[in-house]
């Protein structure tokens, strides 16, 4: 099946060019959304289950990563299988360039592109496995409680566009406070409006990608994110999560979304 060979492509020219590491060597968990799998795997945590202790509980970090991401990294897998392997809808030998041989970042930039039968299966769990891939790796241990700032250009940036970056928290938490049910919290550039930051909303597992936005910071305000320490609190928890905020890893992030080139679509 020639995803298999894009595979190992894609592997090579991301060791060739270098990729972001963390401590452990490991990519961070956000860079792998680029690549083209036949199986996707759940990512390694930049830190231990303990490490985001005090503000978020090993528990709860343990049961998010291993049961939920885990369950929408399964499911993603099999939908993609499914579509490839479908016999109308899926990878033929005279269409190599057909959209479910892309990485699950361009399946969902051109999610209204993916056949009906498996649109909502691939937003639901593609966008579940992307979201939680990018929230996981915008935190980390901060065991003296120190204060975290994004540093220039970015912070420049952040002051343009809200103010500064106080009133860039305030809008920020208040959507938090206000998202209904499930969903997420982002801070995204939009590529279509000169690279502007903006704050953003999405209900479930929706994806910001799919509005062809770059998401750099996320925060996850379903229930199963913090419920197990602060139950019904959710001002509590969004408070606390800024704490752990990595904004070097943010900035990371930012960059590696303009290392790619504006014309990679499809």
């Amino acid at each position: 099946m020639a995803v298999a060979v894009k595979k190992r492509n894609v592997f090579q020219i991301s060791i060739f060019f270098g990729i972001l590491t963390y401590s452990n060597g490991d990519a961070y968990p956000y860079q792998c959304i680029r690549e083209i799998k036949e199986e996707y795997t759940l990512p390694t945590l930049p830190y231990g289950y303990g490490d985001l202790e005090p503000y978020i509980d090993e528990a709860t970090v343990k049961v998010h990563h291993t049961g939920h991401h885990a369950a929408y990294t399964k499911k993603m897998n099999v939908a993609l299988q499914q579509w490839r392997n479908d016999p109308v809808e899926g990878v033929t030998i005279k269409n190599t360039n057909h959209l479910a041989e892309k990485s699950i970042l361009d399946i969902l930039k051109e999610i209204e592109e993916v056949p009906q039968k498996y649109r909502k299966a691939l937003t639901n769990n593609g966008g579940g496995f992307v979201n939680h891939n990018i929230y996981w790796s915008v935190m980390s241990p901060n065991p003296e409680n120190k204060e975290r700032l994004p540093r220039e250009p970015l912070l420049s940036d952040i002051n343009k566009n809200f103010g500064n970056f106080s009133q860039f928290v305030d809008i920020f938490t208040k959507d938090a406070l206000a998202l209904f049910g499930s969903g997420y919290v982002w801070l995204s550039r939009n590529p279509l409006d000169g690279n502007k930051l903006l704050v953003s909303t999405t209900a479930n597992q929706d994806s910001p990608i799919s509005q062809r936005f770059q998401p750099i910071l996320v925060l996850d305000v379903w229930e199963h994110a913090y419920y197990l320490k602060y139950q019904n609190r959710r001002p509590d928890h969004i408070s606390e999560w800024w704490k752990i905020v990595d904004w070097n890893v943010v900035e990371k992030l930012d960059n590696w979304w303009k290392d790619i080139p504006q014309h990679d679509e499809l």
